[in-house]
């Protein structure tokens, strides 16, 4: 699906990408914000929450924006995420993608949120402030 057009709104948080161990308890300091993603696999525990929450201490990459895919979307849609992925590793920026029930978010460094939208935007993408 190369021609997929989408429509992306940029979250106004901050984020970071902790990681904690596998067997670490649910974070409360981590619920809050317009966009909190936790992930708990056997080998860790990943948290995505507004940089500002994150107790001193804590293993993350800091400053983080979020593209938010418009959805729902139908889970018999395919190239969503590529079709995102690809305009932006033409343009040198690293994603963090994230899927939910509803949608796909992208993260990028909030150095390049600017290079992403102007990218997706020249890729035929509709973004919204």
């Amino acid at each position: 699906m190369t021609d997929l057009k989408l429509t992306l709104s940029c979250l106004s948080d901050i984020l970071a990408i902790c990681r904690l161990e596998a067997d670490a308890p649910l974070p409360t300091w981590a619920d809050g914000g317009d966009f909190t993603s936790i992930t708990r696999t056997g080998d860790e525990l990943s948290v995505v929450c507004r940089s500002r929450d994150v107790p001193a201490g804590i293993r993350c990459e800091k400053g983080y924006r979020c593209l938010k895919v418009e959805g729902p979307l139908d889970f018999a849609l395919t190239g969503i995420l590529s079709s995102l992925a690809t305009v932006l590793a033409r343009e040198d920026i690293s994603v963090f993608p994230v899927s939910t029930f509803d949608t796909d978010y992208i993260l990028v460094k909030e150095g390049q949120m600017e290079k992403a939208v102007q990218a997706l935007s020249q890729a035929g993408h509709i973004l919204r402030r």
